[in-house]
C-alpha cells in the first residue's frame, strides 16, 4: 500500500523528501507541551487533591500520581491541539502533531476511565476511539473516516446499525457514566455537610440526589444517542410486567428505605434489635440497612423487614438506655450495706449517667439469696451494655468481698430419715 496515496486521498500532501526543518520545529513543539504539562501537573495537582477533599470528600482511587498525569496529559493535549489547529505546518509535521496528541488524549482517557471503574478492557477501547479521533481529526481526515464507519453496518427495517454507531453509543455511555459518577459523589458530599439538617434529613436528601442525577444521566443519554422513545413502547410494557413480578422486593426495599427515612422511625446512629440481631446502623441503602454488632460483624436487613416485623429502637426519642444487673446477697448479710456497695459500684462505673442517678431494687427473696437489682442509666447504647454490667459486676465483687458481703450459691440440705436394712448373710 502507498501510504503517500493514502495521505493524498485524505488531503494531506506529503513531499518526496520530507523537510527535515519541519519536522524538528515538530517535534521541539510536541516536546515543549508536554514538558509545560509536566511542570504545571507538579505544581497544580497537590492544589486539585485538596478541592477534590473538600468538594468531594475521599474519592477511591483518586491518588496524587492519577491526578498529575491526567493533569499533565490533559494539557499537553490542550496545548497540542492549539498547535494543530493555529500554527502553519508542513504535511510531515502536521502529522507528528497529531500523533502527540491522540497519544496524549488516549493516555488521559484511559487514566480517566480506570479511575471511574469502567475496568481495563472498556477504558483501553475507549482511549483507542479517542487516539483515532484526535489522529484523523487534526490530520483533518474525520469525515473520510465518518464516512467509512458509517457504510459498515446493516440495516433491520428502517433502522440502521452502523460501527459508527456502536462506536458513539460506547462513547457516549463511557462519558455519562463517568460525569454521572463524580457529580454523584459531589452532590452526596455537598448534602452531607449540611449541617443544619439531621443525620436522617442529610441521608434522604442524598439518595434522592443519587436518583435524580441517575434519571438525568439516562435522559441525556437517550437524547444523545436520538433514541425513539415511542418504539419502546412494548418493551416498557414488558420491562414493567417484569418488575411487577420478578423485582416486586427490590422496589418494595428501595421504596421502604425512602419512607424509612422521611418517617425518621430509624436512621443511622440509631441502636436497634431486630429478631436476634442488636446493634447501631451504619446505613440505609437501596435494598437493606447496615446493622453492626458489638462483635464487628455487619447485618444487612432488607429494608421491608424493618416496615413489617417489631423493631426496638433504643435510641428513637432519647439515647438514654437503663440496664438491669441482678444481684443476689446472703440472707447472713448486712442488706443496708450491700445495697449501699452496689451504689458505689454502680456509680465509679465510667458510662453510668449521674443523672438518672443509680438505683438498687430488692426483687424478691430467693430460695437461696436476697435478690437485687441494679439500674443504671447510659447514654451510649452503640457501644454496648454487656461491658458496663461487667464492670459493675466486678467492683460488686471486690467490695462485697472487702465488708464480709456473701454472695451465695445454690444449696440443698438433705435429711435422711430412715436407712433400707439389708438381711444378714446365711453362714455357708
Amino acid at each position: 500500500m502507498d501510504w503517500r496515496a493514502w495521505l493524498n486521498g485524505l488531503g494531506l500532501h506529503v513531499p518526496a523528501s520530507p523537510n527535515v526543518d519541519a519536522i524538528v520545529i515538530a517535534i521541539v513543539l510536541v516536546a515543549g507541551a508536554y514538558a509545560i504539562g509536566w511542570l504545571v501537573a507538579g505544581w497544580v495537582a497537590p492544589r486539585i487533591i485538596v478541592a477534590l477533599a473538600r468538594w468531594a470528600g475521599c474519592l477511591e482511587g483518586i491518588t496524587l500520581r492519577l491526578v498529575c498525569v491526567v493533569t499533565r496529559y490533559g494539557i499537553a493535549s490542550l496545548l497540542l491541539l492549539i498547535v494543530g489547529n493555529s500554527t502553519a505546518l508542513s504535511p510531515i509535521g502536521l502529522m507528528i502533531v497529531a500523533t502527540a496528541l491522540g497519544v496524549a488524549l488516549a493516555i488521559l482517557v484511559f487514566h480517566v476511565g480506570k479511575a471511574a471503574g469502567l475496568g481495563s478492557a472498556v477504558a483501553s477501547i475507549i482511549a483507542a476511539i479517542a487516539l483515532v479521533a484526535a489522529t484523523a481529526g487534526t490530520l483533518g481526515g474525520m469525515e473520510p473516516l465518518i464516512e467509512g464507519l458509517k457504510n459498515v453496518g446493516f440495516s433491520i427495517g428502517a433502522r440502521r446499525f452502523s460501527l459508527l454507531g456502536v462506536i458513539n453509543s460506547i462513547v457516549v455511555v463511557a462519558v455519562l457514566f463517568v460525569v454521572a459518577r463524580i457529580a454523584n459523589r459531589i452532590v452526596v458530599h455537598s448534602v452531607g455537610r449540611l449541617h443544619a439538617l439531621d443525620m436522617s434529613q442529610r441521608v434522604l436528601l442524598q439518595k434522592l440526589a443519587s436518583i435524580a442525577v441517575v434519571v438525568i444521566a439516562g435522559l441525556l443519554g437517550i437524547d444523545l444517542l436520538g433514541i425513539d422513545l415511542t418504539a419502546l413502547t412494548v418493551f416498557s410494557g414488558a420491562v414493567g410486567l417484569a418488575v411487577g413480578f420478578g423485582l416486586q422486593k427490590t422496589f418494595g426495599n428501595l421504596i421502604a428505605g425512602l419512607i424509612l427515612l422521611m418517617d425518621r422511625s430509624v436512621k443511622p446512629g440509631d441502636v436497634i434489635v431486630v429478631g436476634d440481631t442488636f446493634g447501631a446502623v451504619s446505613k440505609i441503602g437501596v435494598r437493606a440497612v447496615s446493622v453492626v454488632t458489638r462483635d464487628g460483624k455487619e447485618h444487612l436487613i432488607p429494608n421491608e423487614q424493618l416496615m413489617t416485623e417489631p423493631v426496638e429502637n433504643w435510641s428513637y426519642s432519647s439515647r438514654n438506655v437503663r440496664i438491669h444487673i441482678p444481684v443476689g446477697v446472703g440472707y447472713g448479710s448486712d442488706l443496708p450495706k450491700a445495697q449501699k456497695l452496689m451504689i458505689e459500684a454502680a456509680t465509679a462505673a465510667a458510662r453510668v449517667l449521674i443523672d438518672p442517678k443509680p438505683s438498687v431494687w430488692l426483687k424478691s427473696f430467693g430460695d437461696n439469696s436476697v435478690d437485687h437489682d441494679i439500674l443504671v442509666w447510659i447514654a451510649d447504647p452503640e457501644l454496648g451494655v454487656g461491658n458496663v454490667r461487667s464492670d459493675i459486676l466486678n467492683r460488686v465483687w471486690v467490695l462485697f468481698q472487702d465488708n464480709a458481703i456473701e454472695i451465695p450459691f445454690p444449696q440443698r440440705d438433705v435429711h435422711i430419715r430412715t436407712l433400707p436394712t439389708t438381711p444378714a448373710p446365711a453362714n455357708p
